[in-house]
């Protein structure tokens, strides 16, 4: 451990360089700056003697199977660079107390871990929450001081909702149990705070794409122990760019369209004497088809063609990243991108006429990268993000006319992260 002045001291002597690299890559050099304002910061507000440690954790990007975890199905996502990080110290006041920029300070005491009504939807539900799972599973767990600063894009589909959650899991684990709480398990944790104090019922995609880092693929037929597997893959050493479209559209108003998917799915799946599509049988379901139309909507026989299509294509998705083939990866999120503007119906709303801005982006994707590239929806849909995976060469030409479309800043190029949910230590350092 280190006090402030020692942290500032190492990070100007490059001895975090090593880290970023690997931590960052193709995005390192503002990170030294990044990570010496942060110090800065915490030693203003809670002092420079404080012996303090660094963490970090990633936001994500899903790649493959749009709606398939709430039906016990597959997903690939991937962490990505832009992440949330802390200075944080254990404190003897039994009180989490984080300062995050642009949000203010949290003051939680761990006398009391039983749910606040009054903070549902609130940072200090998520806190408490993740608080009371460490000790609920017995894991060692205390008070600590954090600045925090994120630069995962709020509204972007990249869940800087779950980055908080890993980083503050990360912290307890780092702080008092050694760092070795699995990664799933805090990924677990956070989904746990989020559903049960916070209350939004959210699956465990985001926050375990978080934990884990690299590409991430998962499997969710058994929800309590899903399968999880990081693939090492770096789109850029195939010449490619992750970029991310911000296409506008306001996501207000959306929640019986985003409702209505896994409502329709589920629907299909009680016909086939299941609860999820993930339990049924897609042959069963093919022979019925003439049987299940008109007790179900045409749309929720598409969105279940759409589920069974995406659930296998992220077995493929994941065998070929592992073989290395990345043209064939590409063709399968052109297809994922297919359907879910076909069969599952999430790129724009039914009830807006009007609002087509993901399908214009969309458009525009296939007009600049034609056959070579990827584009599909990124997340639930109907508005906000697109993603494209951009050949190199184009990129800066891509970038500009999107934003030209969309406005400035609004394409935005990431890095896959190959770490999720860290203790950010000098090189060698273990």
């Amino acid at each position: 451990m280190m006090d402030i002045q020692e942290l500032k001291a190492a990070l100007k002597a490059g001895k975090y360089d090593a880290t970023f690299r690997k931590l960052y890559p193709g995005r390192w050099e503002p990170q030294q700056a990044r990570y010496l304002r942060i110090a800065e910061e915490f030693g203003k507000r809670f002092g420079e003697e404080r012996a303090v440690e660094l963490f970090s954790a990633p936001g994500r990007s899903e790649i493959g199977g749009n709606h398939t975890d709430h039906q016990q199905g597959r997903v690939l996502a991937a962490a990505v660079t832009l992440d949330a990080v802390a200075v944080a110290a254990k404190n003897d006041q039994n009180v989490i107390c984080i300062y995050s920029e642009g949000h203010g300070e949290e003051r939680i005491s761990l006398e009391k871990l039983d749910i606040v009504p009054q903070e549902q939807g609130t940072t200090a539900a998520l806190i408490r929450g993740i608080a009371a799972r460490f000790y609920e599973l017995d894991l060692r767990f205390g008070g600590f001081d954090a600045y925090v600063s994120s630069d995962v894009l709020p509204g972007s589909g990249l869940s800087s909702s779950a980055a908080y959650e890993v980083l503050v899991g990360t912290i307890l684990s780092g702080l008092y149990n050694g760092g070795k709480v699995p990664q799933v398990l805090v990924a677990k944790v956070g989904q746990f705070a989020e559903n049960a104090y916070f209350g939004k019922p959210c699956g465990l995609m985001d926050q375990c794409a978080s934990a884990v880092g690299d590409f991430c693929f998962i499997d969710f037929a058994d929800p309590g122990t899903p399968v999880v597997e990081a693939i090492p893959c770096m789109p850029s050493e195939y010449g490619y760019a992750l970029c991310l479209i911000d296409a506008g559209g306001s996501h207000a108003d959306l929640t019986d369209e985003y409702a209505a998917i896994p409502a329709e799915m589920k629907s299909v799946a009680k016909l086939l004497g299941q609860p999820v599509l993930g339990k049924t049988s897609e042959a069963e379901f093919y022979a019925r088809m003439g049987e299940l139309r008109g007790k179900v909507s045409d749309r929720a026989l598409l969105r279940a063609m759409h589920f069974y299509g995406d659930d296998q294509r992220v077995l493929d998705q994941a065998d070929a990243l592992r073989k290395k083939d990345f043209q064939r990866f590409l063709t399968l999120v052109k297809e994922s991108g297919r359907s879910s503007m076909d069969l599952l119906q999430n790129i724009y709303p039914s009830g807006d006429p009007g609002e087509r801005s993901v399908s214009l982006a969309l458009a525009l994707c296939a007009r600049l990268l034609k056959e070579d590239g990827a584009w599909r929806v990124h997340g639930g849909g109907f508005a906000g993000t697109v993603q494209a995976f951009v050949p190199l060469a184009q990129l800066e030409d891509f970038r500009a006319q999107m934003e030209a479309i969309f406005g400035k800043g609004t394409c935005h190029d990431l890095s896959v992260r190959p770490a999720g949910g860290i203790q950010v230590l000098p090189e060698g350092e273990v």
